[in-house]
């Protein structure tokens, strides 16, 4: 009984919603028709769905492998540079060097991408190393060839009988530079070749330096140019305490510097010592003409003079050497010459007094003829 009451609520509840719905959409009363009716909303835009994750996107992973394979390829690439392997192997590097470049320029949007770019960074790496591995004997064999011509001019200079624990000591950096390059350390062996190079140029700068300092004591030039010879030899000191404080370039430097001025003192000494032989050649040259030797020795005074102009010549020219020499060469044979000269004149004077000596002799005879024949007639 209970459940009959139960569905006659539900029924009639059904019914009123079922009349409401009816009475909602049965029409309007005109006044309400009339009236505008308010604006419809925009429909929302749908928002772009996201495409599907793409499987060529580089990972990280990829990315460092790129990023190593370019550190390669820059490292062998200095390295060869570093060896001066394009003055070596022209052809080779420059074929290396496009590949690099054409590695950088290579797009690195995808995972394709980054791989081929990885490929040819690491094929444009191959090659640098290939040239250096070429280039490598021979610039050890280049370098040690100026090493051993840079330490054989300084022994000829003279170092090895005035500073041979310089030389020693700069030979074993020499030979460590070997032993370097045998162990495959070759920036370290190129580093030990130079310094070694340096020392034996400085040692060799030093003593010409040295070389020139004892021309101008033995020329007795230092007190002809007293302030150029001072000042070179404090120089020189200070370049050897350069030298054995390691500033091997500055040391070089101010040994070139006192050889600048043991020149500058040995030209201004040449330069006055070639007048002095020019006056002494001249007063030679007057007296050989005083005594007549252009006369009396003229097949020989003549080469003489030649000479002696010569000498003129070069010393105009600052050839203060070269004059010097025919001055000195010169002044011997007018010395020469007025000796013979001088000895042609006293033969001549004697042969005139025996001359004249007959002369006499034979007045006298005939007037002691002439006596007897004026004593006979008697």
């Amino acid at each position: 009984m209970k459940n009959k009451y139960i569905i006659l609520l539900i029924l009639t509840l059904g019914t009123i919603f079922l009349m409401a719905s009816c009475q909602s959409t049965a029409p309007a009363p005109a006044a309400l028709v009339s009236s505008p009716e308010p604006a419809a909303s925009p429909a929302p835009v749908p928002e772009p769905v996201p495409p599907p994750a793409s499987r060529d996107v580089p990972d990280q992973a990829a990315l460092n492998s790129l990023a190593a394979a370019k550190a390669r390829a820059e490292d062998a690439r200095k390295r060869a540079a570093d060896f001066e392997s394009p003055a070596y192997f022209p052809g080779e590097w420059e074929a290396a060097e496009a590949a690099y470049v054409s590695a950088g320029e290579q797009p690195q949007n995808t995972l394709t991408e980054v791989k081929q770019a990885e490929a040819q960074y690491n094929a444009a790496a191959d090659s640098f190393e290939d040239v250096f591995s070429k280039t490598i004997p021979l610039y050890a064999q280049d370098r040690e060839a100026e090493v051993i011509a840079a330490r054989n001019e300084a022994i000829s200079a003279g170092i090895d009988s005035l500073y041979p624990e310089h030389l020693r000591a700069t030979d074993t950096i020499a030979l460590d530079a070997v032993d370097k390059y045998e162990a495959g350390d070759y920036y370290a062996a190129r580093d030990a070749a130079a310094l070694s190079l340096g020392r034996y140029q400085a040692l060799k700068a030093g003593m010409d330096s040295y070389n020139v300092r004892q021309e101008v004591l033995n020329r007795n030039f230092a007190d002809y140019d007293p302030d150029n010879f001072d000042r070179a030899d404090k120089t020189l000191v200070t370049a050897l305490d350069l030298f054995e404080a390691g500033n091997i370039e500055e040391a070089l430097n101010e040994a070139e510097e006192a050889k600048l001025r043991y020149n500058l003192a040995l030209k201004f000494g040449w330069a006055v010592y070639a007048e002095e032989r020019a006056l002494t050649a001249g007063k030679e040259r007057q007296n050989a003409l005083d005594l007549k030797a252009n006369v009396a020795v003229r097949s020989e005074f003549d080469p003489a003079e030649k000479l002696y102009g010569q000498a003129g010549i070069s010393l105009k020219a600052e050839k203060y050497e070269e004059s010097v020499d025919l001055y000195s060469q010169s002044e011997a044979r007018f010395i020469s010459l007025a000796k013979a000269a001088a000895e042609k004149r006293r033969v001549a004077d004697a042969a005139i007094k025996v001359a004249e000596e007959k002369m006499v002799e034979s007045e006298e005879t005939a007037r002691d003829a002439e006596l007897i024949l004026e004593g006979g007639a008697e």
